[in-house]
C-alpha cells in the first residue's frame, strides 16, 4: 500500500519520512517557452498507450528499464497523480524551430518531476522538502544529436525554479554509464556530488544545480 492508500507501489517512493517533508505538495508544472509545451500526463486519454510503445523502445529499455503493459503505466500514472512524490509529465516540441515545419508540433519526451526528499536519494544527502528532481525519456534518440533535449533542458530549468519559489536546488540522478546525461550536466554547469550505490544494482551519479551557491547541498557521509 502506498502512501494514498492504493495498492500500487511507486518503486522509489520512500514512506518513513518526517511531517514536513510529506506536507510539501507535489512539483509544481513548469511553465516553458516556445517552441516548447508541458502538460501533465493523463492516465484516461492515449498517454498510457503512447508511453508504453515509448518505454518499449531499445534506448529506452536500456536507460529506464520501464519495458511495462499499458496496464501497468496506466496504473503507474493514477498513483503518481493521487500522490504529492511526483508529477509525468509530456513535452512538446514545435518542429519549426528546427526548420522541419511540415512536421507541426509533436509530443517527443516523457518527464517525471519528483521530490527527493520523499525518494531514495534522500538517503544520499540532506535533502529539503522543496528540493525537485527529475527524470527525461526523449521519444527519439535523434532529438539529442540535433540538441532539442539540451535545448529543453535549458527551458525547463529555470522554469522549475520560477514555479518552485522554495525550491532551493534541482538533482538529477542518472546511471553512472550514462555518458549522454553527464555531457549534459557538463554542458549546462551542473556538478557532481559523486557516485554512489543506491540499490546494489543500481550505481547512479547524483547532479544538483543549487539556486544560488549557499545553497549547495551536503551530503550523509
Amino acid at each position: 500500500m502506498n502512501p494514498t492508500g492504493t495498492p500500487y507501489i511507486l518503486p522509489r517512493e520512500l514512506t518513513d519520512i518526517s511531517d514536513d517533508v510529506r506536507a510539501a505538495p507535489a512539483p509544481a508544472l513548469p511553465i516553458l517557452s516556445a517552441p516548447f509545451s508541458m502538460r501533465t500526463a493523463d492516465p484516461d486519454s492515449a498517454d498510457p498507450e503512447m508511453l508504453t510503445e515509448w518505454m518499449n523502445r531499445p534506448h529506452l529499455i536500456e536507460a529506464w528499464e520501464q519495458s511495462w503493459t499499458v496496464d501497468r503505466r496506466e496504473q503507474d500514472l493514477r498513483a503518481q497523480l493521487a500522490g504529492t512524490y511526483s508529477r509525468p509529465c509530456i513535452v512538446s516540441f514545435d518542429f519549426a524551430a528546427a526548420d522541419r515545419p511540415e512536421l507541426g508540433s509533436r509530443e517527443v519526451a516523457y518527464v517525471e518531476l519528483y521530490r527527493p526528499a520523499k525518494d531514495e536519494i534522500a538517503r544520499l544527502y540532506h535533502a529539503d522538502p522543496y528540493d525537485v528532481a527529475f527524470h527525461v525519456a526523449t521519444a527519439e534518440q535523434e532529438l539529442t544529436g540535433r540538441g532539442v533535449i539540451a535545448s529543453f533542458i535549458a527551458h525547463m530549468l529555470p522554469a522549475i525554479f520560477s514555479a518552485e519559489p522554495n525550491c532551493r536546488r534541482l538533482f538529477v540522478d542518472p546511471d553512472h554509464r550514462n555518458v549522454a546525461v553527464r555531457r549534459l550536466a557538463e554542458k549546462f554547469g551542473v556538478p557532481p556530488l559523486g557516485e554512489f550505490d543506491i540499490r546494489p544494482d543500481r550505481r547512479i551519479t547524483l547532479y544538483t544545480l543549487p539556486r544560488t551557491p549557499a545553497d549547495m547541498p551536503t551530503l550523509r557521509h
